[in-house]
């Protein structure tokens, strides 16, 4: 007899794939954390030390998203195989 599934079976299926998934991707995970703790911290330290306008520290917050992916973008291509 099969037991129909409930929405605890769900979540928990969902759950472990979510581990798998953080398993398989930790470095990746783990090298996004540091970038964006580092990133963060250099701007909240220049922002403290120059005292700049609020506009022009959320401004660079937000330029570390386009940092991010240039910079992943930008290793991605140099450990690609020449074509």
């Amino acid at each position: 007899m099969v037991r129909p599934a409930s929405a605890g079976d769900e979540s928990m299926s969902g759950l472990a794939e979510w581990v798998q998934t953080a398993r398989e991707e930790r470095w990746g995970l783990l090298f996004d954390l540091v970038f964006a703790i580092v990133w963060v911290t250099m701007i909240d330290v220049l922002f403290r030390v120059l005292e700049g306008p609020d506009w022009a520290y959320y401004g660079f917050m937000l330029a570390g998203i386009v940092a991010y992916f240039g910079f992943v973008t930008s290793l991605e291509y140099a450990q690609s195989e020449p074509e």
